[in-house]
């Protein structure tokens, strides 16, 4: 952003400053950022091309970068149309300005008063945006631009989220249950169910080749210890037959009542490992019917690889810590262990034993994430946890779900805060993304945030 007075003045002082630019965009670049590029912008008719170009390219944010001082009324309206967050890169070339400065300093470095004239009216017209200010070679301002876009871009997975649903919700179970209407009018997100009729035709569309092929990638990603081929044959068909729907209608999520499975869904055996799988490629699951929570995950996933659907399982109060687990279902990217694929009693479902994969959480920090509706909308509930080293390679994760998760707070305190915010029993765990990218993903969201 800059001004025409400037130009008009001396058409000499843009290259330098433009230079600089172009080392920024190169640094966020090298955040891992796609980035679309406008040139520089000065008089309302540019800045409402770069709009242009910019819904064209269906970005999920705008940075803002002040080479000098630019009016804000020129931008506004072009900012506006775009309907992104908008985060100001606030910085400028040198460092240590009072160092032998000269008037020459002046001009490349004073944009900071236009990013404050443009957030003025960004405020003032209800635009979402954030500042994040520093210089780029002293700070880690650069990471946070490249945080806040991250967050935008799964904030925008959410709101157009695709999210399947196979047997409807499990019955009795309501601290997720969300509406499917009020689920699209409040986030965005469409519920997709799996008709009876489609899951028979997706299922007697599985070939018995697409299944021997299935098999055998099984057995380079996983330690196959199944006895029961015949079993492990009718998983994979559903789990195949799971994976056509998915493609086939663009899903970003998936939830599956095992309560449901022959009345409503129609397929053979409960897809455990397909669902594991799923969460493998980048797409959201929570069990038991939870459309909003796989969505989240979904639209987590789609930002953050390292994310998994999880619950609290059990206490561990010598050690302050809780274990995460959950039926058969895992991102199993995230095992420290090879997973074990074996056989499963399932004596919860009318279609019988199934098979699953089986690992245990790496350790590492991660965020434990939560989205809980409340009468006036929905709490985000985010905690920076500790991922521990307890899992044994041949132990009790050999055939379950397990993570240690240890959080900031004592145990006891934590649970107490988590349930007073209303979280629920589903949750996500997004390894290695800062507690302020997921905060950011809540407030585009227009949740209400609360850090534990």
């Amino acid at each position: 952003m800059y001004i025409k007075l400037y130009d008009d003045m001396d058409p000499e002082t843009r290259a330098p400053l433009t230079a600089y630019m172009e080392t920024l965009a190169s640094m966020l670049a090298a955040e891992g950022l796609d980035i679309v590029r406008a040139p520089v912008c000065c008089v309302r008719n540019e800045f409402e091309a770069a709009a242009r170009k910019f819904i064209d390219s269906g970005i999920d944010v705008i940075v803002t970068y002040h080479l000098a001082y630019s009016p804000s009324l020129e931008s506004i309206g072009a900012i506006k149309s775009v309907g992104v967050p908008v985060v100001a890169l606030n910085t400028t070339p040198r460092y240590d300005l009072s160092a032998n400065m000269d008037r020459s300093d002046i001009m490349p470095n004073h944009g900071i008063h236009g990013v404050q004239d443009l957030c003025n009216l960004l405020k003032r017209c209800g635009c979402f945006y954030s500042v994040e200010a520093g210089h780029a070679f002293h700070s880690n301002v650069i990471a946070r631009v490249a945080g806040f876009c991250r967050a935008a871009k799964a904030a925008r997975a959410f709101k157009n989220a695709k999210v399947g649903s196979v047997g409807g919700a499990f019955d009795g179970m309501g601290d997720f249950v969300v509406p499917s209407e009020v689920y699209r009018r409040t986030i965005g997100a469409r519920v997709l169910p799996l008709s009876p009729k489609r899951a028979a035709a997706f299922s007697a569309a599985v070939t018995e080749d697409d299944i021997n092929a299935e098999i055998k990638a099984d057995a380079d990603r996983f330690c196959v210890e199944v006895k029961d081929a015949a079993n492990y044959r009718a998983a994979t068909r559903a789990g195949l037959a799971l994976r056509q729907w998915e493609l086939e209608e663009g899903l970003t999520g998936l939830t599956v009542n095992f309560m449901a499975m022959k009345e409503k869904a129609r397929l053979p055996k409960m897809p455990f490992l397909e669902l594991s799988k799923a969460m493998m490629r980048g797409v959201g699951y929570a069990g038991e019917g939870d459309t909003l929570t796989a969505g989240m995950v979904g639209a987590l996933l789609s930002v953050y690889r390292d994310t998994t659907f999880t619950e609290m399982f059990c206490p561990d109060w010598a050690l302050g810590c809780v274990l995460l687990s959950h039926m058969a279902e895992m991102n199993l990217n995230l095992s420290c262990y090879r997973p074990v694929l074996s056989d499963v009693h399932f004596p919860y479902a009318s279609t019988g034993d199934t098979v699953a994969a089986y690992g245990c959480m790496r350790k590492g920090d991660a965020v434990l994430v939560n989205l809980a509706p409340t009468t006036e909308g929905y709490n985000l509930i985010v905690s920076s946890v500790e991922m521990l080293d307890l899992g044994r390679e041949h132990g009790s994760y050999r055939y379950a779900i397990e993570g240690w998760m240890k959080p900031g707070l004592p145990l006891s305190e934590y649970l107490k805060a988590y349930s007073f915010a209303g979280g629920t029993h589903h949750s996500a765990l997004v390894y290695g993304a800062p507690i302020r990218e997921i905060e950011a993903f809540g407030r585009m969201m227009t949740f209400n945030t609360v850090v534990i």
